[in-house]
């Protein structure tokens, strides 16, 4: 097993150099159509296309439409994934987002230009929308072409790690190697994780418990599983070692697998598919991003009065402190501090961590009135302000807890590959939960969340939440 030669692909610099030819294309294509309108509308108050082309109005459009042209685009997710793109989804990507584009441009901007025909205004969108979308895709075609060939080529690549080291991750990288068109993978070596006799030809870096060094020190963007024993407790024994580390995972599709929550992709026409990929569409994952933050900022504000209202409550239903901090595990596992209104005494966990129950002492009179109605979670805006939460997503729990729900429901790790939410399915059809087999069986709907990630069902749990805040069925 030996590491292939060639120059590892940086997602950053390819990411960068699709948003500039993008820009560029964007810029020259409205120049066009700037040129094209004062001929086609006729401007009787520009003695010449000069005195039109250096007015202020369109120098201005000239730089802030191509920055909209890359703002349609980021929601349509094509610069998410800048690797690995599939021609048919690169077409309809492109063709869709300029159909939104143009149409936006068009009824923001060019409808005022009231021409001599309203006939024109159809040559004007037709004429932008044919010319952008024709420049736009024949670049990005040219791009994805010559960075196809160079993958295919083993000139560029990914620095991946294989975990085992048996004679099957012997053969899978052999099977790699010796592909006519490469994969992209630049096989560094592989981890012993010391559940099978390693291969005579394996390239063993290091075990188990060196994998964050040897990830670290190699540059190590992807992971592929390579079990000698092909059952689901040794492959979520894998993923439960790698979740916190926060990269691609990808296994053989000759083994079968798993949870329902993994989805069957071809990279490539490799048979290769990705174990913890975020099953939400690229575009809607961006929009839910800037769902999450514009709608946590707006709700900090309008609702400040009653943030004060319920911080002065807790202060004085009892002593103590108004917020409660805690740790909790969210993306990729990583650990984060959680904010919420107190409700229980502030020495409620004196003698270590408790879960609570609707008649627990610990409990303060008005801490009962927020748990019903759900207001101790408010403060959690803040978390989704900043980044470490989404208004909708798996419950966050303690690492306490968290290891004792893997231990029985050792798929719980799925949930790390998408950011906790203040709110979530489980929480709506299930509610708290006072025991950790209760936190196991709610675990359920969150897989199931998991699995059919859309903004449609993020809007259908949000309202389902709104209605058990109003109707006070909190607990």
């Amino acid at each position: 097993m030996s590491a292939m030669a060639g120059n590892v692909i940086r997602k950053r610099l390819l990411r960068n150099n699709y948003l500039l030819c993008d820009f560029i294309v964007s810029f020259l294509v409205w120049l066009a159509v700037n040129i094209y309108r004062f001929y086609q509308v006729g401007y009787l108050s520009f003695s010449s296309i000069d005195s039109y082309m250096f007015s202020r109005k369109v120098l201005f459009g000239q730089l802030v439409i191509p920055l909209i042209w890359l703002v349609v685009y980021y929601y349509s997710g094509y610069y998410n994934s800048p690797l690995m793109k599939s021609r048919l989804s690169e077409l309809s990507k492109t063709f869709f987002s300029t159909v939104v584009g143009s149409l936006l441009i068009f009824f923001v901007l060019m409808i005022n230009d009231l021409p001599r025909d309203y006939k024109i205004y159809y040559k004007l969108l037709f004429m932008m929308f044919v010319t952008q979308f024709f420049c736009i895709y024949v670049v990005r075609a040219f791009m994805t072409g010559v960075i196809t060939r160079k993958i295919h080529g083993r000139q560029i690549g990914i620095n991946t790690l294989v975990i085992g080291a048996g004679r099957r991750a012997v053969k899978l990288t052999e099977e790699l190697d010796s592909m006519k068109l490469s994969m992209g993978f630049f096989i560094k070596g592989c981890i012993d994780m010391g559940d099978c006799p390693v291969a005579e030809n394996a390239k063993v870096l290091g075990c188990k418990s060196d994998l964050e060094k040897i990830i670290k020190d190699q540059n190590i963007k992807e992971i592929i599983l390579a079990p000698e024993q092909e059952t689901d407790e040794t492959v979520l024994a894998y993923i439960r070692a790698l979740y916190r580390f926060g990269l691609p995972i990808k296994m053989s599709v000759s083994s079968f697998l798993l949870t329902k929550s993994v989805r069957m992709s071809t990279i490539y026409a490799s048979p290769m598919i990705d174990i913890n990929k975020d099953n939400m569409p690229e575009g809607q994952k961006n929009i839910k991003n800037t769902f999450d933050r514009l709608a946590a900022a707006l709700f900090l504000v309008l609702f400040s009065p009653l943030y004060l209202y319920l911080a002065w409550r807790v202060k004085r239903d009892s002593p103590g402190g108004i917020f409660y901090r805690q740790e909790r595990l969210g993306l990729h596992g990583k650990p984060f501090t959680i904010y919420k209104f107190r409700t229980m005494r502030q020495d409620a966990e004196a003698s270590g961590p408790a879960l609570s129950s609707e008649n627990d002492p610990r409990i303060t009179p008005f801490g009962h009135v927020m748990r019903k109605y759900r207001f101790d979670e408010l403060p959690q805006f803040w978390n989704v302000l900043k980044g470490d939460m989404s208004l909708v997503g798996p419950r966050p729990e303690r690492s306490f807890y968290a290891e004792q729900i893997m231990e029985k429901a050792p798929f719980y790790c799925q949930v790390y590959t998408v950011k906790p939410g203040i709110t979530s399915w489980g929480m709506v059809k299930y509610g708290y939960a006072k025991t950790v087999d209760q936190m196991t069986e709610r675990l359920k709907y969150d897989i199931i969340y998991l699995d059919n990630r859309s903004l449609f069902i993020d809007i259908k749990i949000l309202i389902y939440t709104v209605r058990t805040i109003v109707t006070g069925k909190g607990i």
